[in-house]
């Protein structure tokens, strides 16, 4: 059955003190994430985010021109120009995809092993109503040979055979009815993208179908819902590389260098995660602090409404950002209502009092901007690891 020297169905890597050392960053980050408390609206908007950006990357690695704003206007039910409706139907083929397995897996707690049935589903979700765009039946396995470049596929009589023994080598090798392990988990969902590439079972949407099953083994694995698309988003950003690599291993059949190439891009793809949630996280503590700021105030009469309306001023002041006494008070229509109507004195004195509470700070060219950065006072202190005894 087997004439290809790379498709052996065994280890065929060797994890370097590298590679360790990033799976275990990589699993640190993501105890860091499943733990990390998130305002409910902003980790939908994170999720919805992922899912966009996971169905771009993947389908335009196919060669699909969708940009994000495009898919964002899919989303919101509006229909793109005909000439890109095949383009439309591809990603939200995606989409409904992610959104199937995040129910079965996050939602109804369901999952399963690996195997020729699932891959054939996950086939079918891709290439359903793309008709003559698709050059596949979806959910068949291809009865032709193909050639993708110069790489020849096994021999069409083949395909169904390997696919068997692929599955059933996932499940003795990676044990996830026993209890698989973190490093197990990103090896298995890297290593069996390679093989669907190798064994290439379809006419068309291997590549889709092989990191739709990525997608599924970081889900099934307890990986956060908006983290799990993290592989097919490097792939996509570093496409020359994600192919070099790929040829690279087919013609040595060693895959040491795919393997460090997909765990960097997704640790790295984490610690990009972990600094958007951070900046939710500082958001929300900037807005606790000025609530403690003017409750430890004592309010009576006629001081409330004014300290309400400078508290408002300085919460909807966006961290990092800089205004001059002219827009200041236009950051949002609410604000702008509210300050239409009063005197510039008025302003002027509210700001001049937010400085002195010390939530306002002025820069040297004149405009003011929130001084959020006396939330590091609330930091644990560390050591510089540049300093020196």
């Amino acid at each position: 059955m087997n004439k290809f020297n790379h498709i052996l169905f065994r280890v065929q890597w060797d994890l370097s003190n590298d590679m360790s050392y990033m799976l275990g960053q990589c699993d640190a980050t993501i105890k860091v994430l499943t733990e990390i408390p998130m305002e409910p609206d902003y980790r939908r908007q994170l999720l919805n985010v992922s899912l966009i950006k996971g169905a771009q990357s993947t389908t335009a690695i196919e060669g699909n021109t969708l940009s994000e704003e495009e898919i964002v206007t899919i989303q919101k039910g509006k229909d793109l120009p005909p000439s890109k409706v095949y383009q439309q139907k591809e990603v939200q083929n995606i989409i409904e995809a992610f959104n199937a397995l995040l129910l079965e897996v996050v939602i109804d707690n369901k999952d399963q092993l690996i195997t020729p049935e699932f891959i054939l589903r996950l086939h079918k979700m891709v290439g359903q109503n793309l008709g003559e765009h698709f050059n596949a039946i979806p959910g068949k396995f291809r009865g032709h040979n193909v050639t993708v470049g110069k790489y020849r596929g096994p021999d069409y009589k083949d395909v169904i055979p390997m696919i068997q023994k692929l599955c059933d080598w996932m499940k003795t090798e990676f044990h996830y009815e026993q209890g698989q392990n973190y490093i197990n988990t990103v090896i298995q969902a890297i290593v069996l993208h390679v093989y669907i590439a190798w064994i290439h079972p379809f006419g068309d949407g291997n590549g889709r179908t092989a990191r739709l099953i990525e997608f599924y083994i970081l889900l099934r694995a307890g990986n956060p819902d908006f983290a799990s698309h993290l592989l097919s988003n490097f792939y996509n950003e570093t496409r020359s590389e994600y192919y070099r690599h790929l040829d690279n291993s087919t013609k040595t059949g060693n895959l040491n260098e795919f393997l460090k190439y997909a765990i960097q891009g997704y640790r790295d793809g984490l610690y990009h995660i972990v600094d958007i949630v951070q900046t939710n996280q500082i958001e929300i503590s900037w807005t606790n602090y000025i609530y403690n700021v003017f409750k430890s105030k004592k309010i009576t009469g006629k001081t409330e409404e004014v300290n309400k309306r400078r508290r408002n001023l300085i919460i909807s002041l966006p961290i990092g950002s800089r205004f001059n006494l002219k827009n200041i008070t236009k950051v949002s229509v609410e604000i702008a209502l509210t300050y239409n109507n009063l005197s510039e004195r008025t302003t002027n004195r509210d700001i001049q009092e937010l400085i002195n509470l010390d939530l306002l700070i002025e820069n040297d060219d004149g405009t003011f901007s929130p001084n959020s950065i006396v939330l590091k006072n609330f930091i644990a202190k560390r050591k510089d690891k540049h300093d020196h005894a």
